[in-house]
């Protein structure tokens, strides 16, 4: 088989990148030389990337995490389960997905929320209410160029995760926090999010500390 070094060196490259963020948050040990049998400076890259992945990125699920870090589906598996055991790392269920978060950092609302703007429809409906609070369903199809059934059925399903009510309409839950994850996060999103994010960026001032 032949060897692809341009592959390599572009994993290389993207595991520094991410490593180098995954330095600067907390508890960056834990993903470094524990007590493994593999403990050594390429388990310990791979396990800083992904914290910096996820703080940069949170609520990725197992494939996105696998995949932008170009890291092997055993490889990856092997250091997420490493990073949970360590307590560096959170994880939930989210139908289909499993998502992952840098430990500590999100509320059990935010970690949902993370969850659902991180699909697309759902997303498109979230911030389309945030830009027109009185948008009706027709409007927000229209505006995200989808069918009436499916706005109605994502705001089905944001109903009953907590973000939405459709008791006279419909109307977010906690906007402001949704709003500042929208910001905050919003280049990992895709385009609407960051398009979004320079609309309403003045609205509201992000303490990671908070």
């Amino acid at each position: 088989m032949a060897d692809h070094p341009d592959v390599d060196e572009e994993k290389r490259s993207t595991l520094r990148r991410f490593a180098a963020l995954g330095a600067a948050t907390p508890l960056v040990g834990l993903g470094g030389r524990d007590q493994g049998d593999d403990a050594g400076a390429d388990a310990s890259e791979a396990r800083t990337a992904i914290r910096g992945y996820l703080a940069t990125t949170p609520g990725a699920h197992f494939s996105k995490v696998r995949d932008d870090l170009k890291l092997g589906t055993g490889e990856t598996q092997h250091h997420l389960r490493r990073l949970l055991d360590a307590g560096a790392v959170e994880t939930r269920k989210d139908g289909d997905y499993r998502r992952y978060f840098a430990a500590g950092q999100f509320s059990d609302f935010e970690q949902v929320a993370l969850g659902y703007l991180r699909r697309g429809t759902a997303r498109g409906l979230l911030i389309a209410l945030l830009r027109d609070p009185d948008a009706t369903g027709s409007e927000i199809a229209a505006t995200l160029d989808v069918s009436r059934a499916t706005v109605s059925t994502t705001a089905k399903e944001l109903d009953a995760a907590g973000l939405l009510s459709r008791t006279d309409g419909y109307a977010i839950r906690n906007p402001e926090t949704l709003l500042t994850l929208l910001v905050r996060f919003a280049d990992s999103f895709g385009p609407d999010a960051v398009a979004f994010a320079a609309e309403a960026a003045d609205l509201i001032r992000f303490d990671p500390g908070a």
